[in-house]
């Protein structure tokens, strides 16, 4: 305590401020030229009458954006028979032209409507029920049931063999941080909706290709971390959790974050003249 803090030299300086956007993110995306030129009759020199030639060009750069569209896509398959089979012959071939098959059958729901919907919704934060009313000023009644739906069916159908591939690289990956974070579940069989649910999350090291997976699960046992680690055999980091023990041929790494806790919650404690 009695030691004195070394001396902060503060050095300040002036720079001017660069304007404009950072362009350089804009190299990738297509151009869209638009030419403005004179007419043959303005080609015509003021004072001389002579004709006038192209000097040079002054070019100005706008970022357009270009509002979603929604439109209607008809799959149409053509059938076709043979006409000298149907005089000729008893049976007449009918062949079928290939088409893909729906992302969701008896559904009019596209990819592309399944994919949009998924990404406003974890990707940029925008509930189902705004969804529902920006597709209402499309002129389009679409109800969030109809979204949940899709997106749970697009889940459960689709990503999922996705999330089982991810699943199988974080396994064999030397690092891995773990934790889990209470929700509210409406209408879960056997539960209250005021109690506890979890939603555990298991991610790569800074190092590693970045995957991060979440495990929906209905209470906080040392069984559900086992069971998802289950072949993994690296560091796994958590905030100290016990149910972490259960994962076998782990070893368990602790966070500086967390160990500061007990440091910094002690030192707001202590009285201002306290050493």
């Amino acid at each position: 305590p009695e030691k004195e803090e070394p001396i902060i030299e503060e050095i300040t300086y002036k720079r001017r401020k660069k304007k404009g956007l950072n362009k350089k993110s804009f190299e990738d995306l297509p151009v869209e030229r638009i030419e403005y030129t004179l007419t043959e009759e303005e080609k015509i020199c003021p004072i001389c009458n002579n004709h006038l030639h192209q000097m040079s060009k002054e070019i100005r750069k706008e970022l357009k954006v270009i509002p979603a569209q929604v439109v209607v896509v008809e799959h149409v398959k053509n059938i076709y028979a043979c006409r000298n089979c149907e005089k000729e012959n008893i049976t007449t071939p009918i062949i079928t032209a290939k088409m893909p098959n729906p992302v969701l059958p008896g559904s009019f729901v596209s990819p592309s409507l399944m994919a949009y919907t998924m990404h406003r919704k974890y990707s940029e934060a925008i509930p189902l029920y705004r969804q529902e009313k920006e597709y209402q000023n499309f002129g389009i009644n679409l109800s969030r049931q109809n979204l949940a739906n899709w997106i749970m069916y697009g889940a459960n159908t689709w990503l999922k063999h996705l999330y089982n591939r991810m699943h199988g690289y974080l396994l064999k990956e030397p690092i891995l941080h773990a934790d889990e974070t209470t929700m509210q579940v409406l209408n879960e069989e056997g539960k209250k909706p005021t109690s506890k649910s979890y939603m555990w999350l298991y991610t790569t090291g800074m190092y590693s290709n970045p995957i991060f997976l979440y495990e929906y699960q209905p209470s906080r046992a040392k069984k559900h971390p086992k069971k998802f680690l289950k072949g993994f055999n690296g560091f796994l980091q958590t905030d100290g959790y016990p149910g972490y023990n259960a994962v076998e041929d782990v070893t368990l790494v602790g966070c500086f974050a967390h160990a500061r806790r007990g440091f910094t919650d002690t030192l707001k404690a202590l009285p201002k003249d306290a050493t």
